[in-house]
């Protein structure tokens, strides 16, 4: 599915929206009872009537294996990201290096684009400071790079992870879209 295919905005109810909506605001106030369940419902109403959003067009299906190694290794690098951190704040010195690097994705979903962007962002010594859904680009703060070397391997290591979100989720069409432009660029 190509972006041109993406309904527009819409007005209207979205139930998905309207409970997720209706769920934060009840965790917000910290109790369920029947005046926080309905305020938040009517909250959540004004907020989409308001501010339509267009639906997230999902075709795609969870793969357990792809979704399991998608976990691991976002657990995996939290654990080395955060250990790399913890390092260069100790340091005594100069303080670390860092740059804004461009990653151009491959796939042309902005779910895939969003999903990918905040499992980068979440890991520490990395920040996605721009998203361009136009052309699937995304530019990545990133700590600790000293040569050109590291803003390859900070690239690769986004790419990896767009990977993974693909493996995990993406239709049998849009991986073997994905796959044909060619894994590891």
């Amino acid at each position: 599915m190509s972006r041109d295919d993406v309904p527009e905005r819409r007005n209207g109810v979205q139930w998905p929206m309207l409970i997720g909506l209706t769920v934060v605001w009840v965790l917000l106030w910290g109790g369920v009872n029947v005046a926080n369940v309905l305020s938040g419902l009517v909250v959540a109403v004004i907020v989409t009537l308001v501010f339509p959003l267009p639906p997230i067009v999902f075709s795609g299906r969870l793969r357990a294996r792809g979704l399991a190694v998608l976990l691991g290794w976002f657990v995996v690098e939290l654990f080395v990201a955060s250990v790399q951190v913890a390092g260069q704040a100790l340091r005594i010195g100069r303080p670390p290096l860092n740059a804004v690097i461009e990653v151009d994705l491959r796939s042309r979903s902005d779910l895939y684009l969003t999903l990918t962007a905040e499992l980068l962002s979440l890991v520490p010594g990395s920040l996605v400071v721009e998203a361009r859904r136009s052309t699937s680009t995304l530019f990545l703060h990133v700590l600790g790079v000293r040569d050109e070397a590291d803003v390859e391997e900070a690239r690769r290591r986004a790419l990896r992870q767009e990977e993974r979100v693909m493996r995990a989720l993406a239709s049998d069409e849009e991986l073997a879209a994905y796959l044909s432009e060619g894994v590891g660029r």
